[in-house]
Formats: C-alpha cells, sequence, structure tokens
C-alpha cells in the first residue's frame, strides 16, 4: 500500500470511518511500517474495533507488531492544557487571578481547542519517541472535524488582533507561542506529498451528501488531496428475495449517480458483510476477500420473530397527560437521529400538538427529510441552529448592548474581542437555550449533533448552571436553567438512537451513563434500521445479520433500557413517507 505520512479518515457519523482506519493501520503494519493510530473523536471507540485497551497514551495495540495507538481524550487533554497555559504564570501573578484564567479554560470551546492542540502535535512532530511512517487519524463526525480543521486560522487572526487579551483560550501570549506549530499543521495538511484526505461513505443519500459536502469543505480549506471510501455495498446472495434486490437496486442507483465532485476522486469499494468487524483477524478480512470465506454464512430461520413498539406508541407514551415537553434524540452518527426525531415531530403534530422542530447538529439533514413531504402540517414549525447565523446575531446583540456608551475605537475593539473562536460556542449555546425555554408551551423535538458534539454542548450547559448558581446563591427558587430542564424527567424526554449492532450499541450505553452522572435520565432507547423486524427474508447474508441482531436487541431490552422501541429496515430512497405510510398501515390494522 502506497501512502502519505498522514492519514485522514473523515465522513457522516456511522458509515464506518473507525473500522477502515482501523483495518488501513493493521495492513500497513502487516507490511513492516512502524505506524501510530489516533483518534480525535471524543466518542471514540477505538477499544471496541481492535479489541485492544487504547488510552491517552500511545501504546502498542495487543497482538499487532509494530501498530500504535493513542486516543486524545478531550477531558484530559483540557487538563493538561489549562496547566500549560497557567504553569508560565505562577509566580507573576497571584493564586486568585490563576484561578480566573482556569475558570475561563473551563467551558466546552477549551475541550475542543485542547483536543486539537494535542492532535497538532502528531503533525508537527513534537510527540515525542521514536518516529512512525505513517500516523493514521480516525477523526470525529464530519461537522466536528471540520471545526477543528478551521480552528488555526481563526486563532492566528485572534491573536494577531488581541495581543494581551484572554479567552477561554487562554492568555494570547500563551497561543502566540503555538501560532508557529499551528502554521507547520496547516500547510502539511495542504501538501498532497504529506497528507491524504479520505472521506468514508455508505451507499446511501444522506451520506453522500455528506461526503461531497466533506469534500468541497476541505478544498475550500486548501486540502485537495482527497479519495472515497465506499463502505457496506449490498449485493444479494438470494435473488428471489425481493426485499435484497430492493438494497442491491438503491445501493446500485446511489453509487451511479454520486455527487460530480466525487465522481473525479480515487475510489475503493468493500462489500457488506454478514459479521461485525471486530478484532484483528476480521479487521484483516475487510481488505482481503480469501479471509472472508472464514466466516461463513449460517443457514438461519426465517427473519421478523423480533416484535418492538413502533414510534406510534412511543408518541403515545410522550403525549400521556403533556402537551408540552422538551424531546431530544442522542446517540452516534450516521444511527437516524434525524430521520427518527423528524417522524417523531410529524406524528406529534398529526395528534394536533404544537410542535417545534429543530437541530443542533452542524450537518443538518432535517430539511433533507422535510422535503420529501408534499406538505407539512400549521401546527409545525421546523429550522436549525445554524452556527454561523447565530454568532452573527449574538454579536450584534452584544454590540447593541455594550456599544451604546462607547467610541468608533470602542466598538472597533468590542468587535476584535468577539473574534475569538468561542464566541460561536457562546451564541449557539444562546440558541440551545432559546429552543428549551420553548418547551414549556409546546412540543420542542431536537435532533441533536453526534455524541461527541453533543455532550461539548451539554457540558456548556453544565457550566452555565453552576456560573449561575454560584452568582445567584439565594435565588435558586426563582431561576430554571437549561440544565436543570434537562435533569427534569417529567419536562425532558431523552431518546438514545442506536442501530443494531454492537459499536453503536456501546456507544449509546456509554452515553447513557455520562447523561447518568449529570443527573439526566435518557426516557427510551430506538433501535434503528433494524433487519430482524422485516418478515420474509431469504437472502443469507441479511438473514446472518439479522439473526446478529437479537442478542443486541435482546441487550438493549434487558440491561440498558426499560422501554425500547425499533423501526425497521426500509429499502428505500425517500425514508421519511415509507416510515409514516407504514406506521399509518399499523395503526389501521390495529
Amino acid at each position: 500500500m502506497i501512502t502519505t505520512p498522514y492519514l485522514f479518515f473523515t465522513g457522516k457519523g456511522g458509515v464506518g470511518k473507525t473500522t477502515i482506519a482501523c483495518a488501513t493501520a493493521i495492513q500497513l503494519a502487516d507490511e513492516g511500517k512502524r505506524v501510530l493510530l489516533v483518534c480525535t473523536d471524543p466518542a471514540s471507540n477505538l477499544s471496541e474495533v481492535l479489541e485492544s485497551e487504547i488510552s491517552e497514551h500511545v501504546n502498542l495495540v495487543k497482538g499487532i507488531e509494530r501498530l500504535f495507538a493513542v486516543n486524545i481524550d478531550p477531558e484530559v487533554a483540557a487538563e493538561d492544557y489549562r496547566a500549560r497555559v497557567t504553569g508560565p504564570l505562577q509566580g507573576s501573578l497571584t493564586e486568585e487571578e490563576i484561578s480566573t484564567i482556569r475558570e475561563q479554560l473551563s467551558g466546552a470551546c477549551t475541550t475542543e481547542i485542547s483536543a486539537f492542540d494535542e492532535f497538532s502535535r502528531f503533525i508537527s512532530g513534537e510527540y515525542g519517541g521514536e518516529p512512525y511512517d505513517v500516523i493514521i487519524f480516525d477523526t470525529a463526525p464530519t461537522g466536528h472535524t471540520l471545526r477543528l480543521l478551521e480552528l488555526p486560522a481563526a486563532w492566528s487572526s485572534f491573536t494577531e488582533e488581541n495581543p494581551e487579551g484572554a479567552s477561554c483560550l487562554g492568555p494570547s501570549s500563551a497561543l502566540k507561542r503555538s501560532r508557529q506549530r499551528y502554521q507547520t499543521v496547516v500547510e502539511r495538511l495542504k501538501d498532497a506529498f504529506q497528507t491524504t484526505f479520505n472521506i468514508v461513505a455508505r451507499p446511501e443519500q444522506s451520506s453522500l451528501k455528506e461526503a461531497s459536502r466533506t469534500s468541497d469543505e476541505l478544498r475550500e480549506l486548501g486540502m485537495e488531496n482527497q479519495e472515497l471510501y465506499l463502505n457496506g455495498v449490498f449485493t444479494a446472495m438470494d435473488r428471489n428475495d425481493t426485499f435484497a434486490l430492493k438494497m442491491e437496486a438503491l445501493a446500485h442507483e446511489q453509487l451511479t449517480n454520486l455527487p460530480v465532485n466525487l465522481q473525479v476522486l480515487p475510489k475503493h469499494s468493500y462489500p457488506l458483510l454478514p459479521y461485525n468487524i471486530l478484532g484483528p483477524d476480521r479487521l484483516r478480512s475487510m481488505f482481503r476477500p480469501e479471509l472472508q470465506s472464514g466466516y461463513a454464512v449460517k443457514d438461519l430461520q426465517p427473519s421478523g420473530d423480533v416484535n418492538l413498539k413502533d414510534l406510534n406508541m412511543l408518541v403515545e407514551a410522550l403525549t400521556a397527560n403533556q402537551q408540552a415537553g422538551l424531546i431530544m434524540t442522542m446517540g452516534k452518527g450516521g444511527v437516524g437521529k434525524t430521520l427518527t426525531a423528524t417522524a417523531i415531530a410529524l406524528l406529534l403534530a398529526e395528534k394536533g400538538m404544537q410542535v417545534h422542530l429543530t437541530t443542533t447538529d452542524p450537518a443538518a439533514h432535517i430539511r433533507d427529510f422535510i422535503s420529501q413531504l408534499p406538505e407539512i402540517p400549521a401546527n409545525l414549525t421546523v429550522d436549525r441552529i445554524n452556527p454561523k447565523e447565530e454568532t452573527q446575531r449574538y454579536i450584534d446583540k452584544i454590540v447593541q448592548q455594550k456599544g451604546k456608551n462607547l467610541d468608533e475605537e470602542g466598538i472597533k475593539l468590542l468587535l476584535e474581542d468577539l473574534k475569538s473562536p468561542c464566541t460561536e460556542e457562546v451564541a449557539v449555546f444562546h440558541a440551545f437555550s432559546k429552543a428549551i425555554s420553548e418547551s414549556r408551551r409546546k412540543f420542542v423535538v431536537m435532533d441533536t449533533a453526534p455524541t461527541g458534539h453533543t455532550l461539548l454542548l451539554l457540558d456548556t450547559a453544565g457550566s452555565y448552571h453552576r456560573d449561575i448558581m454560584r452568582n445567584m446563591s439565594n435565588t435558586h427558587g426563582k431561576i430554571r436553567t437549561p440544565y436543570m430542564t434537562l435533569q427534569d424527567s417529567s419536562r425532558a424526554k431523552i431518546l438514545l438512537v442506536s442501530l443494531p449492532e454492537t459499536t453503536p450499541m456501546q456507544e449509546a450505553a456509554a452515553l447513557q451513563e455520562d447523561l447518568k452522572r449529570a443527573g439526566i435520565m435518557p426516557y427510551a432507547w430506538i433501535v434503528n434500521q433494524s433487519l430482524s423486524m422485516v418478515n420474509g427474508l431469504t437472502d443469507p447474508l441479511l438473514k446472518s445479520r439479522a439473526d446478529a441482531e437479537k442478542e443486541i436487541i435482546k441487550n438493549i431490552e434487558e440491561h440498558l433500557s426499560e422501554k425500547t422501541f425499533g423501526i425497521p429496515y426500509l429499502p428505500v430512497k425517500n425514508l421519511l413517507p415509507e416510515l409514516l405510510n407504514s406506521l399509518q398501515h399499523t395503526a389501521a390494522s390495529k
């Protein structure tokens, strides 16, 4: 395998970035190269895929010579970053002043920046130890990744225009010490002889659209050395299985009509396999068809014997004695949160409820689903929390409030201060808070970003809550922060969405534990794209995958959730109308 020293695997969540990144790392290590695999996803599952303990320290992967791996843990990186920023100030500032700086460095923005700071060291060569022939980055879902790649330019601008300033980035003087590194990183990312961006997608409309957008945005950043990895391409084994033939035809249609900017990229295609790709041996089989025969498809009974409650029953439960509330879909990227949120919002509206459907996902796809319908109910409003629009709105508001008594020079300084990359985080949080406050009067259905980004946003809510409580200790009964709403199970219903596969299930389970530690109790789980809910499958590959789902669904029902609902696999292009039609048919037959 001929490759550049730095390889990125990016794309929509759930398309198999981690699997392909790990398979590539193992193949290169088997070829004799010294390889480092770096995960920048706050919701990493490297340990599960490699079946080896992966930590925030670089270690050799169990059972694979020359392959090393590391998880950039956002919280650990943030604490290290705070220590690096405040360390040089010891002795020159009072403990109170240093404590104030640490407080400024406690938000989600700092967590994101510190993760990038850590990540940048591997590209600049400042990680220490022996050099690697290849460094592979298994990146976070697309919106988060692109935000990371945009940060160096934003930091440079901020440090130039605020030489004495400070923010949740830290003092500008501390940032200036890192500027040369960030410039080096950006130069290497743009160098086609050093860096390749591998965009991973599935042969599905939303995945390919996201891949197309990613390609364009990377090009705008000057990162043009790109390749396309098409994962999970299905070919029917039983030519008499009409469901399997529909799946195959849909995949073929998507691949035949690739977005124009993806058609010109070098392509790699990998089939949908009948087994979960976990552990070194199965990862090796991904690129070597001769090894795939070792995992023969079993002769199984027909599918369709898994009976999960549908979304009709979920909406009935959500509206029992309630006319308003907050409903949030959460989970790993690519599991179907947007489809689920949109369908629930429409079902609520059909029951006569006032509903507001919105999203915090930078790669919002709500409009894609809504556009599949001829019209939407008058009692349903749809929008998205657009980071750039919210940032400008927030800047205008602050200038209007604080600029009344400032002269031209003062306003100029205020605007420069608001160019801090942290402003976007604050602006999005304000919009997030506003949407939550609406849930007192109507149902607000919120489609959240992939897990890591969502946790950063919730961390901001927690930081805001703690700050409010510190400064308003005598008003506990009079104020309600967004965090308090999320903790109120009578007002907020958190729905964890998962595919019936091992990795998404483990991801959702880890998210559930994080939420519980924050005092937020998930209401229910929704299993999406379930083949085991489909009747009459005869294709051996699909039957094998349907059979493998049963143990996962059983584990969810018995150990992870008291309420579990399901959405069957739908082999159609326009998912939303098909899902709504099937729910109407089910309701009518009862």
